[in-house]
């Protein structure tokens, strides 16, 4: 027969296991620390097992922590689910859905689809962050990821669709062209300003050359950059101001291609870019406000026919 000591402390060691510490936690659920430490020792002490591993710098769940936390929150998102279907006769989709995107792709593409979604459905209250790093949905309850590039085979706690690739394209202004003529081969770019990505720690990104189209062979090469830049956005501000040649995905460029503001050299060599992916935690894919988003996100997000996103 079900006992409802099962139910005690989960709440507690959910919201502990999302704030990664027994203070913040207490201060969400409005207890005291020293509340918070006992419920979770008794939890512990009930099932038999320790669920958190303790140091004097951070709070990370243990093997079984991290078991008995996909179980329990799959259990919460099925009961949230039930109240929320009590509360709404029409089925109103409702509650919060947390998101982390890429910067510069997050905001430009993902955002503007989340925001109508969020105005069509005023009762939907979406948590946004953007980070371009790998990120764990589970362990820091985020519901879904959209991310460039990422892991090649994914855990089978998370659920994961692959949308399709950027399309990287060379560019640059007209005014530049201007001054500095249009490279008509590869080779000549070595006479050209070249502007590349490059990372905190020194390293450059190399660019991608296409080489037997047919056979969908892509070359990567370091270049002479004169200039790195660390941001998508960053990139698009440089070479709009004429500082140079860049490689740049189309979902970025686009508007500016179609404005004139950018110019596409050499297009024999665009190439396609890194991969885009929607992941998102299984255990919430349940939730009616979950699996709609993830349904806008993914044909939203989805690379038209041909080239570019």
């Amino acid at each position: 027969m079900f006992s409802s000591e099962r139910l005690k402390g989960i709440d507690v060691f959910v919201c502990v296991a999302d704030a990664g510490s027994f203070r913040i936690a207490a201060e969400r659920m409005h207890l005291t620390a020293s509340a918070i430490s006992k419920s979770i020792a008794r939890l512990e002490a009930r099932l038999g097992a320790r669920l958190f591993q303790r140091t004097t710098r951070r709070l990370a769940l243990t093997d079984a922590g991290m078991t008995f936390y996909r179980t329990c929150t799959g259990v919460l998102a099925e009961l949230e689910e039930a109240e929320l279907s009590l509360h709404s006769e029409n089925s109103e989709l409702q509650g919060r859905v947390r998101l982390d995107l890429p910067g510069a792709y997050g905001r430009a593409q993902a955002l503007p689809l989340i925001l109508r979604f969020a105005q069509a459905h005023p009762r939907l209250l979406p948590h946004v962050s953007f980070s371009d790093r790998y990120s764990d949905p589970i362990a820091e309850g985020v519901d879904i990821v959209v991310r460039i590039g990422g892991a090649d085979i994914w855990p089978d706690t998370l659920g994961h669709r692959y949308l399709g690739s950027e399309w990287h394209v060379f560019c640059a202004s007209p005014a530049y062209l201007s001054q500095h003529g249009t490279p008509l081969t590869e080779d000549d770019l070595q006479h050209h300003q070249c502007i590349a990505y490059g990372w905190v720690d020194g390293n450059v990104s190399p660019w991608s050359f296409s080489g037997h189209r047919a056979a969908g062979e892509t070359e990567r090469r370091q270049v002479p950059a004169t200039l790195v830049v660390g941001d998508g956005e960053g990139l698009l501000v440089s070479v709009l101001t004429g500082c140079g040649i860049a490689q740049l995905p189309t979902w970025l460029i686009q508007q500016h291609l179609e404005a004139g503001t950018l110019v596409e050299v050499l297009p024999r060599l665009a190439t396609d870019g890194q991969a885009i992916n929607l992941v998102w935690q299984k255990s919430r894919q349940s939730l009616p406000r979950i699996s709609a988003l993830l349904e806008v996100l993914a044909a939203g997000l989805k690379p038209s026919s041909g080239n570019g996103v």
